[in-house]
């Protein structure tokens, strides 16, 4: 699986680097994901093993180091992730709370010898990858005396699924720990808005820092002619799950082979796929198969690098309808950056990625019959398909590529370094 919030915080660390910052991306609890040229640095801190053996057994937090470190090995981390995506939220309130809790925290060792290793590389900021690390920022700002700074990517779909009594705990403890934090990043007004209650910070504190994405080869432009003819691919990438509404595509796919002809539309399907959810892509499957449809359905599965630039060339529209308020949406851009115009349900992040950018429709949230009206309207008029993707990809070159993210985010820095240098001298 290429997780999202590792792309992300990839990309951005690239395109800082690229503006001539010094940056250390460091990893934390496994290797990060990513199908762009990994940018972090080698050691994982806070590895999964040891956080997890520490919070069942507190003693373990005084092992050895040699043997601690054994545990924290890349290949052994990044076997122990392919896991992850079976990991229920309800499921990890305490360990949660506990990393929250930073100092006076089970993990404790963990923060001291983060601490330890960025208190020797000397940096001017600090940002903290999303709110759950919030237990790190007091300490970090004790050591360093440096602006803390803390990504937002969407972590409210975890912390929602967390179960009492943890999760009235570690929403309070989130509330308090907001306060040792200078400034938050959010990708949109809508998650801005969404987390602002919750951490208890106002609008001077949540700054606003579209999402960035690396500019495909030979797209610098303008995106790549399509062929005109044949019939119209949907695309749906994402990884393989109720969530990520692959069932209401499933639907309203079968409505629009009924509606435009089972010859006019393709279905393909690509996205990582774990072993908890292969019973619900099964189901999919026999769905596709009773409905005469499995001949027009193409089930890709996990995509590298090539194969995911070759999926996004040979595919029209992207779809991915998801059933929960989705903060991010970065495959919505990857998709527009190309030249592919997509439908998306009208919730989350999406509404302002529409009208910032024009490379889509909306439709109504877990609907396959509006879905499938939207899809069917870009059958019908491949010129309005063409003028989606056209206007996607300008908007995506020309603001929301990885370069316009790291001047954005600069920016914040630039303020928070400025106004610590005024605070120390005054």
């Amino acid at each position: 699986m290429y997780c999202g919030s590792c792309i992300h915080d990839n990309t951005l660390a690239t395109a800082l680097i690229a503006r001539g910052h010094e940056v250390a991306l460091l990893p934390t609890y496994t290797p990060i994901r990513t199908d762009e040229a990994d940018v972090s640095r080698e050691r994982v801190f806070y590895g999964a093993v040891n956080v997890y053996l520490e919070q069942m057994m507190p003693r373990w937090a005084r092992a050895p180091r040699p043997l601690r470190k054994l545990l924290d090995r890349r290949g052994l981390l990044r076997w122990i992730s392919r896991f992850s995506t079976s990991t229920d939220a309800g499921d990890l309130g305490a360990l949660t709370l506990s990393v929250l809790q930073g100092e006076a925290g089970r993990q404790a060792r963990e923060l001291q010898e983060l601490v330890d290793w960025i208190e020797g590389w000397r940096p001017q900021v600090v940002q903290l990858t999303n709110a759950m690390f919030l237990g790190l920022a007091r300490t970090l700002r004790r050591r360093l005396d440096v602006p803390i700074v803390c990504g937002l990517p969407g972590e409210d779909l975890f912390l929602d699924g967390l179960v009492e009594p943890w999760r009235s705990r570690v929403f309070a403890e989130v509330a308090a720990r907001a306060a040792d934090v200078d400034a938050f990043l959010a990708p949109n007004r809508y998650y801005a808005e969404r987390m602002a209650p919750l951490l208890g910070a106002g609008g001077e504190r949540i700054h606003v820092v579209p999402l960035g994405v690396k500019l495909p080869e030979g797209v610098a432009e303008s995106p790549p002619e399509r062929p005109a003819g044949g019939p119209m691919t949907v695309g749906y990438l994402a990884r393989i799950c109720p969530e990520k509404g692959l069932h209401v595509l499933a639907e309203a796919f079968r409505e629009l082979a009924d509606d435009v002809g089972r010859d006019a539309v393709r279905l393909r399907i690509g996205g990582y796929l774990g072993d908890d959810q292969k019973a619900f892509l099964d189901g999919l499957s026999r769905r596709f198969e009773s409905w005469g449809l499995a001949g027009r359905v193409v089930i890709d599965g996990e995509l590298d690098p090539q194969a995911k630039e070759r999926f996004l060339e040979e595919i029209d529209v992207l779809s991915v309808p998801t059933t929960y308020r989705e903060s991010k949406g970065l495959y919505v851009l990857e998709a527009m950056a190309r030249g592919v115009p997509v439908v998306q349900p009208n919730h989350g992040a999406f509404p302002e990625l529409i009208e910032a950018t024009g490379g889509g429709l909306l439709v109504e949230p877990e609907s396959p019959g509006d879905l499938a009206s939207g899809l069917a309207r870009l059958v019908r008029d491949p010129t309005l398909r063409r003028e989606l993707g056209d206007r996607g990809a300008r908007s995506v070159r020309e603001r929301f590529d990885s370069a316009s993210m790291a001047r954005a985010t600069e920016a914040v820095y630039l303020r928070l370094v400025g106004a610590d240098r005024r605070e120390r001298s005054a």
